[in-house]
């Protein structure tokens, strides 16, 4: 079965850098799109970025073009999320999800059946 395992977060002051990393298994990773989501309480899941690993191209949600950046080790069947110069606005609960079958616009909008558990930014841990 799919599985998707997210790790990641820290303590991290406004302006600091922290990095999600998200392990699959159950799928072909290098024909898959991946990707992470976010939701701060009180609002509404939000799509941070994607990639196809088939071909390395990426999206981005407005928020996060040029702080963040999303990639792949194929090896590894892992996927990372090194998020930058990071604000308030930053903080929520950071979610993996994948098309296995590599469906972009799929997965952008939420569409995927696949998720890993949240883990949050910035934890304690």
């Amino acid at each position: 079965d799919v599985q998707l395992q997210a790790s990641g977060g820290g303590l991290v002051q406004a302006g600091g850098s922290l990095r999600l990393s998200c392990v699959a298994s159950g799928f072909t990773f290098d024909r898959a799109a991946i990707g992470w989501f976010r939701q701060a309480p009180g609002k509404e899941r939000e799509a941070v970025s994607c990639r196809a690993n088939s071909d390395g191209s990426t999206l981005y949600g407005d928020s996060v073009k040029g702080r963040f950046t999303i990639s792949s080790d194929n090896a590894k069947k892992t996927v990372y999320l090194q998020m930058n110069n990071l604000k308030l606005e930053d903080t929520a609960v950071y979610y993996c999800t994948a098309s296995p079958r590599g469906w972009m616009v799929h997965l952008w909008r939420g569409m995927s059946d696949y998720w890993g558990q949240g883990t949050q930014v910035p934890s304690p841990a």
